[in-house]
């Protein structure tokens, strides 16, 4: 196999979603708008929340892609406009195609607002082909047990969350050909197939990746060229947790506007009216 080689590493920024939820930002960012098929990767805590402590996403639109969150401490509640409810306890994944039109709010559990403890987890938009972008929604709700999950060796793991690794295939639909690894390395190398073609990335959320001069600390986001079929993630000497994220292109074009993505100015004004006069979901979002 020949490995990609890493072109651009970017730093996150901090800002707030929601309701003041503090977050990283990898991107959208004034260094990378987006990365084909990829939308916008957030990365929330790992912060202590104080008992009392709401802050969360109140309910909030999207058309035109999916949105994808994992997390790793904390509970968030998700409900939405379609009758959707489910707990994201951790190690859970939620992939939601917003398609044609959905509502949907990700808030602290009750119990986890009583309580308080550690937040933390990830939130990934992957855009929809101009195909799907009007299909009805679909929500997956996986459980952290139905994550397929691999430790041949002691010195990595891997939990797929979708795409296909070491003979493992994450459950969920994607509807465009995505790879998403949760990859823990204690020491040594990991070697990880990828298609040429693909758009790939990795985002360091704790301890180093790579040795000497080409360390990459927490909070850097690593792009990778086009040319080789795998890509080799090499601990620190700290060893290193890391998110692999790669997908084939669309190669449409993408027009955004806060919420909604979709390929024409026009569809953005519609999905603009289309919320407006209450047509995105089937029924308001419940708090409880």
């Amino acid at each position: 196999m020949s490995h990609k080689q890493i072109t651009r590493v970017l730093p996150t920024i901090q800002t707030t979603e929601g309701d003041g939820l503090v977050i990283r930002r990898a991107f959208p960012t004034k260094s990378m708008d987006h990365l084909d098929p990829f939308l916008l990767l957030d990365h929330f805590g790992p912060r202590t929340v104080p008992p009392g402590d709401t802050h969360g996403v109140p309910p909030h639109p999207h058309r035109g892609f999916q949105t994808v969150t994992y997390m790793l401490s904390g509970e968030f509640e998700h409900r939405d406009s379609e009758g959707n409810h489910g707990l994201l306890s951790p190690g859970d994944l939620q992939w939601m195609i917003a398609g044609d039109g959905v509502v949907h709010s990700e808030m602290p559990s009750e119990k986890f607002q009583k309580q308080g403890g550690t937040l933390h987890g990830f939130q990934l938009w992957v855009n929809l082909p101009a195909t799907d972008k009007r299909m009805p929604p679909k929500y997956q709700d996986i459980p952290s047990a139905k994550v397929p999950e691999v430790s041949p060796s002691p010195n990595y793991n891997v939990r797929v969350l979708a795409g296909e690794f070491s003979g493992l295939k994450g459950v969920v639909e994607t509807r465009v050909p995505v790879l998403y690894l949760h990859v823990k390395l204690s020491s040594g190398s990991l070697e990880v197939p990828v298609p040429t073609s693909w758009n790939t990335m990795a985002y360091v959320f704790q301890g180093t990746l790579g040795q000497g001069k080409d360390e990459l600390h927490e909070g850097s986001l690593a792009i990778y060229g086009e040319e080789g079929n795998s890509v080799k993630l090499e601990a620190g000497d700290s060893g290193c947790e890391v998110l692999l994220i790669a997908g084939e292109p669309l190669k449409e074009p993408v027009v955004r506007y806060g919420p909604f993505v979709m390929n024409t100015e026009e569809e953005i004004y519609t999905a603009i009216s289309d919320f407006r006069a209450g047509k995105l979901g089937r029924g308001s979002v419940g708090v409880g």
